[in-house]
């Protein structure tokens, strides 16, 4: 029988709210933080998990110390890790990744969908518009900016030039699926529907199951909002033992790595543009002082305990980005991007099912190097986004969390995509103009932007876009590891924010100079894997979680 509270909180302590109407509560004993060591030494406060802390720092800063003492010796280690693993996991992130967007659309059409976040009398915290830019902010990040450009030039030139076979017999081209050799019109239809896969409707599944299993069991369930809660229904009261341990310390790893990924890339990206704008030397050195720089300024708000700056902060950066978004559409081809989106998302839709197969693929070099590198990267952030996600969704039904969370960022992401997709590849096949496919990665966006009017103006904001996408993303990310490393409280010491702010800035310096992209994809990949084993196994207790809530016929 669903256990009723009279007081507003839940059984499991502070920190979050008690359900709205009848929920069927978890019964245990468990407080929030009874495994905590609490401490003031010099003067420092400390409010922590001892086990999952102590683990997490300690094999992070071996593996830092370790990296940038055998900057060498490393790189062909990352190279030679990376290929294995996505040489023999690619099918297993595809297939899992397949699993969470059939799950989602199986919710959304189940009576499942019909449960609410926090109970069946809960309330949205926030206005329909609200919560949609905000989780379109938290998907929106560096990401977007670094491969709007790269991503659809590097399909298109790779497309055109078709299938290629080496002398084992195995494809040495990166073209997506068969490529179309020779074909502008086809080439460019592929290389979109190539790029929207990989920021459609799979990542956002990712999030979506990872948000949905916390919100789940903590706002109706009255768990602790960490990973660790989400698998009580298979591990029953083992979850505050060492196996959940263990869940949240893969949590707190994928968390780090993830992160170090999107802000290495952020850095290499900001560093090219301001060799590109201002000959500053794009070198290590600039991008190890730019990371320092902005580890800074996000130990400054974080210690200023500046949430409300940094929520203007994000708020100015949606803004700074639709500016961008909407300059490249006035002053790109406008007609071609607006009747692009839909043949772009039709391209997606009729190259789906061929994309998403994660068998007897030829294509391996777009499935391995491309796909299988993405998927890990998204697994890998889903416990940031997701408790994101979580905190902001109570008093939603999972009907209406799950069609937002899936749409409306999958349609934003393809409309951004064909904006700078379209217009890189009008630049490339109807101006001719090879500058661009011939520039490096991170310079892309730079060089197309050179083509339109007002360059060194947009050019400069993207570089700030950069930046200040890096500088939310710390400060958040650092919340997130501070409350999985703190037994699930929100408002532990701020002392713990800072030394996860300066852990992440050391693990971005350390894999950059250590083997650049490729030791960041090496990690994020490695710390995927076993997260994605956690994240198909929240996808089992979701269900078992929701079939034992009250489901009201009113939407």
């Amino acid at each position: 029988m669903a256990q009723q509270l009279e007081d507003n909180t839940t059984p499991s302590g502070e920190g979050v709210p008690a359900p709205d109407g009848p929920t069927q509560l978890i019964d245990t004993d468990y407080q929030i933080g009874q495994d905590n060591i609490q401490a003031n030494t010099l003067g420092v406060d400390v409010d922590l998990h001892g086990k999952v802390f102590a683990v997490s720092a300690l094999v992070v800063l071996f593996f830092v110390i370790l990296t940038l003492a055998l900057q060498d010796q490393v790189e062909p280690l990352f190279t030679l890790m990376r290929s294995w693993l996505t040489d023999n996991l690619a099918w297993f992130f595809i297939v899992s990744a397949d699993v969470f967007v059939l799950l989602c659309i199986g919710l959304i059409i189940s009576p499942l969908g019909r449960v609410r976040l926090g109970g069946p009398q809960a309330r949205p915290d926030y206005g329909f518009l609200g919560w949609v830019s905000m989780l379109f902010a938290a998907g929106m990040g560096i990401g977007l900016i670094f491969y709007g450009v790269a991503e659809p030039v590097t399909h298109l030139s790779s497309s055109l030039g078709g299938v290629s076979v080496g002398e084992s017999g195995l494809r040495t081209d990166w073209a997506p699926l068969g490529g179309a050799e020779g074909d502008a019109a086809s080439a460019s239809s592929l290389a979109m529907a190539a790029t929207i896969y990989h920021w459609g409707l799979h990542p956002w599944a990712i999030y979506a199951v990872s948000a949905l299993a916390l919100a789940l069991f903590s706002f109706n369930k009255g768990l602790p909002l960490t990973m660790r809660s989400v698998l009580y229904p298979l591990l029953g009261e083992r979850v505050w033992g060492w196996p959940g341990h263990i869940v949240d310390i893969l949590a707190v790893f994928a968390t780090l790595f993830g992160l170090a990924t999107s802000l290495g890339i952020g850095a290499s990206q900001a560093t090219a543009g301001l060799g590109y704008l201002f000959d500053i030397p794009a070198n290590n050195l600039t991008m190890v002082l730019l990371i320092s720089g902005i580890t800074v300024v996000a130990l400054i708000s974080v210690l200023a305990g500046v949430d409300k700056g940094v929520q203007r902060l994000s708020q100015l950066n949606m803004l700074v980005a639709f500016l961008l978004l909407l300059f490249v559409i006035m002053a790109g081809p406008t007609l071609g991007i607006l009747l692009g989106f839909f043949e772009n998302l039709t391209a997606y839709a009729r190259h789906l099912p061929a994309l998403s197969n994660p068998f007897n693929r030829t294509d391996a070099n777009y499935s391995q190097g491309w796909t299988a590198f993405y998927w890990a990267w998204w697994i890998s952030i889903a416990p940031l986004v997701g408790m994101f996600v979580a905190r902001i969704s109570r008093g939603r039904s999972v009907r209406e969390f799950l069609i937002a969370v899936l749409l409306v960022p999958s349609v934003i992401s393809a409309f951004w995509m064909t904006a700078f997709g379209n217009t890189a590849i009008d630049l490339l096949i109807a101006q001719q103009f090879d500058a661009l496919s011939e520039a490096a990665v991170e310079l892309q966006l730079f060089v197309m932007l050179s083509q339109l009017p007002l360059s060194s103006i947009t050019s400069f904001l993207g570089i700030v876009l950069v930046i200040v996408f890096f500088t939310t993303t710390s400060d958040s990310g650092s919340l997130v590891i501070d409350s999985i490393t703190s037994g699930g409280k929100v408002d532990a010491p701020r002392v713990q924010r800072v030394f996860w702010v300066i852990i992440e800035g050391a693990i971005a310096i350390a894999l950059l100079l250590g083997g650049g992209l490729t030791a960041l994809q090496a990690m994020v990949i490695s710390t995927g894997v076993p997260f994605a084993l956690v994240l198909l196994a929240c996808s089992y207790a979701v269900i078992k979680g929701l079939l034992s809530e009250p489901r009201h016929h009113h939407q």
